[in-house]
């Protein structure tokens, strides 16, 4: 009786953690850059009440006799798939049309982001939302607008600016990282991702070349959470966890039974 209720709450656990992940992605549905979680179950080691026996002189075989002990959470998946485009109009809002990520830098540290709202600070810095330098092939992206009249960013991830004088003059170059395991990538809080041991080393490219994706200017990637899915999955992790906890009222129920019995 007793491994029925341990499966009851390692299904409730588990179902729980469920309705946490999605909770996650529908909270950030209009996060730009967001890539939605997901998470899988695998069944627990089972008790093996008798063991199988091969076939011998004119007997056939007979197969193990086995009791699952519940549901473990066997992974929870960073789902790296594109997210729509947005048209925002304004020449910093860039957005990645394929694979990659922007790079950024906080000090010493890098991440890594799909979230390309950028802007610049009071030093010409092309920095993010929270002051995180962009990187190009030389470092941080700097544009010093003093002598300039207006500056693009193309889909190459170019930056050129125009002068008082009419000429064209090379700013610098954005840089994108593709991952061999993006999935492998460690989440670090506000749409930035970290290398992990299994993600493997950043592999470093122009946009549109080595399978890079090319840069959308004036565009923003929304969140790749599907609201439909992600409350069919709630009901579904609703009525688990529901089910879940029946069972251990039933076994309940036939415990006190059993300890009536003495009555």
């Amino acid at each position: 009786m007793l491994r029925s209720m341990y499966s009851g709450i390692s299904g409730m656990k588990n179902f729980q953690t469920k309705l946490d992940v999605i909770g996650n992605n529908i909270a950030n549905v209009s996060t730009y850059g967001f890539k939605k979680a997901r998470i899988t179950f695998k069944d627990m080691i089972s008790q093996e009440t008798q063991g199988a026996n091969g076939p011998q002189n004119d007997r056939g075989g007979t197969n193990a006799k086995q009791i699952g002990l519940g549901v473990d959470a066997a992974s929870i998946d960073n789902i790296q798939g594109q997210g729509s485009l947005q048209n925002t109009g304004r020449k910093l809002d860039l957005a990645i049309s394929g694979d990659g990520f922007f790079i950024v830098r906080d000090g010493n540290q890098t991440y890594y982001t799909r979230a390309g709202n950028f802007y610049l600070d009071r030093d010409g810095y092309i920095v993010n939302a929270d002051g995180m330098r962009l990187l190009g092939t030389n470092g941080a992206i700097q544009i010093d607008k003093n002598g300039l009249k207006d500056f693009s960013v193309g889909k190459s991830g170019e930056i050129t600016g125009v002068n008082t004088n009419g000429q064209t003059v090379f700013l610098g170059q954005i840089q994108l990282a593709n991952f061999n395991n993006s999935e492998g990538l460690k989440k670090a809080g506000g749409t930035l991702f970290e290398t992990s041991p299994n993600s493997g080393n950043a592999i470093l490219s122009m946009p549109g070349e080595n399978g890079a994706g090319e840069i959308a200017v004036g565009e923003l990637e929304m969140s790749n959470v599907d609201l439909s899915e992600e409350f069919t999955s709630m009901i579904e992790a609703q009525r688990g966890f529901q089910s879940n906890a029946r069972v251990i009222t039933t076994s309940d129920q036939i415990l006190e039974e059993l300890v009536n019995l003495k009555r």
